[in-house]
């Protein structure tokens, strides 16, 4: 008899329909999985056997023949333990066709029957919703999958409910657990280093990537801890798309499967190019993905790989990342802010004035020729950060909180959805919306004019001065871009007016 149910599969970050169709026919008993099953999937044969039996069923001694459609799909995984069994039962008739239709099952079998949490549950639940099925997934995954609002869920925690609940699945409304009260480092805490808060705080008004330039112990690192603590939260929509990452790879809290927080990423700079930016066997996301719509921090920049950091050129103007391979190409999500931070010589003391540099010329060229100029030309913000003075460390008056520097950016990018009508920030302006929304008068328009001529700005870099120009106006409350906003935000390209 032939059964079929409906399952998922996992490419990227989406999930696809698969059809599960399982044949049982007379002749010498045997079992075998067709449509290019791989890892995990490959060894579902026995556990589905000691699951069906240890749940007090019967395991037909026939030959099984099991299809995952589309066949040209590679399944990997073991959530397909589930529909494979429910299918078995159905094709040896203990459970009817008719019952099954309408679900979407998802989940891994443990040998006694018990269902064990997956994977991936955040967008198989989306494409449940997508293609009108309940879905049917351990109990453990529930908080995830109610995430999705008007979705039917059946949460099950053995193969005998999944069996015998068909038919009780209903809409879950799950409060999430508070959030950790752990604390959250604050730009109080930063003595001194006002121009380089300024430039954190454009940052995460505009969405602008930025670079911190200085010697060792001047505190870069330590600023760029704090700029979570000034980002936004995450929007509904910007927190499912960024969950769905996590969930993929495994990553989500099971008490607070919803991010609300923008995640920040601070890979070290030992990482493989793979694991930076996404791919291996199989496919999975990379740090970049993982960042997405929060912020990826690149401490020690030029000591990262070169083939990794010039991979990061693409993601930064599109916001995504294909990796292409000789079998499939696959598409993950990267928008994020780049905060990286670097020394301006190996030693890190060139042009320091207390503190002698021992690099010679052709180090200090060396050190710096690691980052090419097309990846610095999409850094918007390139900021010298020099030493602390020690009026500045014994200085008792606090220094301004993350909260007002946060409402700051908050009102800002209120201004930036009232301008452009829909949830964009400045440092993602097209060419056309620029030449709409970043209107310069006669006197703006001749001083960029020579600034471009002087530092010699690329296309790109002067594109970038003028979202830059916008961003400091919105933190002004000024509609147009003025003279003062311009000189600011050209004085943030450090790498034009210097001699590298």
């Amino acid at each position: 008899m032939l059964a079929k149910v409906f399952s998922a599969a996992i490419i990227g970050v989406e999930a696809y329909l698969v059809e599960v169709e399982v044949d049982i026919s007379q002749g010498l008993p045997g079992f075998a999985i067709v449509g290019l099953p791989q890892g995990a999937l490959k060894e579902s044969k026995e556990r589905l056997r000691a699951a069906i039996r240890n749940a007090g069923f019967s395991f037909p001694l026939q030959k099984i023949t099991a299809n995952l459609a589309p066949a040209d799909l590679k399944k990997e995984g073991s959530a397909f333990d589930l529909p494979l069994a429910m299918a078995i039962l159905s094709a040896a008739r203990i459970i009817p066709q008719e019952q099954l239709r309408g679900y979407l099952f998802y989940g891994e079998l443990s040998l006694d029957g018990k269902l064990k949490p997956v994977s991936g549950v955040l967008p198989v639940a989306l494409l449940a919703r997508r293609k009108h099925l309940a879905l049917v997934c351990p109990e453990k995954n529930l908080g995830e999958a109610a995430l999705i609002k008007g979705l039917k869920i059946l949460p099950v925690s053995h193969l005998k409910e999944a069996a015998f609940n068909l038919g009780q699945e209903r809409e879950f409304c799950l409060e999430q657990a508070a959030e950790s009260s752990a604390p959250v480092p604050d730009l109080s805490e930063v003595a001194g280093q006002e121009h380089a808060k300024r430039a954190l705080e454009i940052a995460a008004a505009g969405g602008h990537n930025l670079l911190f330039i200085g010697p060792p112990g001047a505190g870069k690192t330590m600023l760029a801890r704090r700029f979570p603590g000034i980002l936004p939260p995450l929007s509904y929509e910007e927190a499912l798309e960024t969950s769905r990452i996590y969930s993929v790879l495994g990553l989500l809290d099971p008490e607070r499967p919803l991010l609300k927080e923008r995640p920040f990423r601070a890979p070290h700079h030992t990482i493989s190019d793979a694991g930076l930016i996404g791919g291996g066997n199989p496919p999975k996301p990379g740090e970049i993905s993982l960042a997405h719509n929060g912020v990826l921090f690149l401490d020690e920049l030029p000591e990262f790989r070169r083939n990794a950091l010039e991979a990061l050129r693409e993601p930064l103007e599109a916001g995504e990342i294909t990796v292409s391979r000789a079998q499939m190409s696959i598409t993950y999500p990267a928008k994020f802010i780049l905060l990286a931070a670097m020394n301006p010589c190996r030693c890190g003391y060139y042009g320091d004035p207390k503190r002698p540099c021992q690099c010679s010329p052709q180090e200090v060229r060396r050190y710096r020729q690691k980052l090419s100029g097309p990846l610095l030309d999409r850094i918007d913000l390139q900021v010298e950060v020099a030493a602390v003075d020690y009026e500045d460390l014994a200085r008792e008056r606090p220094a301004e909180p993350s909260a007002k520097v946060r409402e700051r950016v908050l009102l800002a990018r209120r201004r930036q959805k009232e301008r452009y009508g829909r949830e964009i920030l400045n440092a993602y302006l097209g060419p056309a919306e620029l030449k709409k929304f970043c209107h310069l008068g006669p006197e703006e328009r001749r001083l960029l004019e020579r600034a471009a001529q002087k530092l010699n700005l690329s296309a790109r870099a002067f594109h970038r001065v003028l979202k830059i120009a916008r961003t400091i106006a919105d933190l002004s409350h000024e509609e147009k871009i003025k003279t003062p906003h311009l000189l600011e935000a050209l004085q943030y390209r450090v790498f034009d007016r210097l001699s590298w």
